[in-house]
């Protein structure tokens, strides 16, 4: 584990709590300077303050439910071993949209903090654009359109075409939230770095990827 990483899981239990979006409250939209100030922060912080969110992409979109933070020295952040070709955009600007495949086979939707950190989105809410969503994911089942990584990119049709842009560039868009309690725990699907309670959820929401326990 990196010197970050046991300081950062050796933090009072302060994970769950309620969050809001520093400097955001009351506006339309997340935009130029206001991005920037929300993005440009500790990636932890970001992660809990996006969720209540409002994300869209173009016509399709819906509130964030669940998130994780990266840091550039997490052994489990694609930033670990610097800047390659493929995780240009994680060192791009804050509110960068930083996309990647997994498995060969499903994309996910990550947004810069400081350069070499981001947040990767896990689950939404669907809000707008439902019927496209079921079509794009041949499933009907509110709760499982956008509950994994994976499953919101399909929803929302996210590709690598979208790829290193900012978030108040179309066809992204994104609002800010008024405070929602949140749950923290580990991260999914990782093996190095995996004790670090840097997962994050609304508190009882049913758009999840996995439950807390």
């Amino acid at each position: 584990m990196t010197r970050r990483s046991a300081i950062r899981t050796s933090r009072p239990g302060n994970l769950n709590q309620m969050t809001y979006a520093v400097g955001a409250i009351g506006a339309a939209s997340l935009g130029g300077p206001l991005l920037t100030r929300f993005f440009a922060r500790d990636a932890v912080a970001v992660a809990r303050d996006l969720l209540g969110c409002h994300l869209h992409v173009g016509d399709v979109g819906g509130r964030i439910t669940e998130t994780e933070a990266y840091f550039p020295d997490d052994e489990a952040s694609h930033s670990f071993r610097g800047p390659t070709s493929r995780n240009a955009a994680m060192f791009g600007r804050p509110g960068n949209v930083y996309i990647y495949r997994i498995y060969g086979m499903h994309w996910c939707l990550n947004f810069v903090c400081t350069p070499g950190s981001a947040v990767l989105i896990r689950a939404i809410e669907p809000e707008a654009g439902i019927a496209t969503m079921i079509e794009r994911r041949g499933n009907d089942a509110l709760t499982q359109l956008c509950s994994g990584p994976g499953k919101l990119c399909q929803a929302l049709g996210i590709d690598l075409t979208l790829n290193d842009r900012l978030l108040d560039r179309p066809p992204f868009s994104i609002a800010p939230s008024a405070p929602v309690k949140i749950v923290a725990g580990k991260r999914i699907g990782i093996t190095k770095n995996a004790e670090a309670p840097w997962r994050f959820g609304i508190s009882g929401s049913r758009y999840l990827s996995k439950p807390f326990r």
